[in-house]
């Protein structure tokens, strides 16, 4: 397992410095979640214990009060940059998810992330996302170029062979880029478990239950848990069937709605 985590981190860490070099206005979205944290660890690492980008939250107002809690105190401990990002005219107009989960979505989260986007004038952006977590995900590449809304052609994906990555773009063009993309659920929680890393209290059980994703409170169900250690949680993984984001709401619209997101933007 340590050789296959030690090649693990070594991709993660020579595509977060390639993206360093090639994007001059470069950030890393920070959703608070397991993956997220791995990923900033990672960038730690690969820039001797600094953050020289900074982190893009995007507040849909939504959150579990612990996931603020912790992304504030942890921020302050990297002394990382943060950033919050909100569509204020949406949430000023009282968008949730009673309007339907994949508007409220699109609206507080796409639409939050590509205001920002566009205020901030980020050519690259930094991404915690895995193959494995979700189908939309597993056609994505490591260096992804968007549309001049931040839209993800997913039928027109460059080719990424031998780990031949493609960082040249014309100009202006945005692109994500997935350091952890190849890796699994179980390889995040046994890097967790190896670096001895602090995650965000709400996945240890409590009462039974226990959060697997994390996202906003009215769209993410917890499962039946006893594991309230990281190692605990490792054991439970390698027996466990139901997919990852089975208590996220809005991946249970259809068959296609992430997919429909993240084409027009979404993380």
């Amino acid at each position: 397992m340590s050789d296959h985590l030690d090649r693990l981190e070594a991709e993660s860490i020579y595509i977060l410095r390639e993206a360093y070099n090639r994007f001059p206005n470069l950030a890393m979205l920070y959703s608070i979640g397991k993956d997220s944290t791995v990923m900033i660890h990672l960038a730690r690492k690969a820039f001797f214990g600094k953050l020289p980008f900074p982190l893009v939250h995007i507040d849909t107002t939504y959150k579990y009060p612990e996931m603020i809690a912790f992304r504030d105190r942890m921020t302050k401990e990297w002394g990382a940059e943060l950033v919050v990002g909100r569509n204020e005219e949406a949430i000023a107009a009282g968008m949730g998810p009673d309007q339907g989960r994949l508007l409220c979505c699109a609206k507080l989260k796409t639409e939050g992330l590509t205001q920002m986007i566009d205020a901030k004038g980020y050519q690259g952006l930094l991404l915690g996302i895995r193959r494995d977590e979700e189908g939309s995900r597993a056609k994505e590449r490591v260096f992804s170029p968007r549309g001049q809304q931040s839209e993800w052609s997913y039928k027109d994906q460059p080719p990424e062979l031998w780990d031949q990555f493609n960082t040249n773009y014309p100009e202006g063009t945005h692109v994500r880029v997935h350091p952890i993309l190849g890796w699994t659920e179980l390889n995040i929680w046994e890097y967790l478990a190896r670096e001895k890393v602090e995650i965000c209290p709400l996945y240890f059980a409590r009462d039974g239950k226990r959060f697997r994703s994390l996202g906003c409170a009215p769209c993410t169900g917890t499962i039946d848990s006893t594991a309230a250690t990281v190692d605990e949680i490792i054991e439970e993984l390698k027996v466990i069937r139901a997919p990852e984001r089975a208590g996220r709401a809005q991946d249970q619209e259809n068959a296609y709605a992430m997919q429909k997101l993240r084409a027009k933007g979404y993380m």
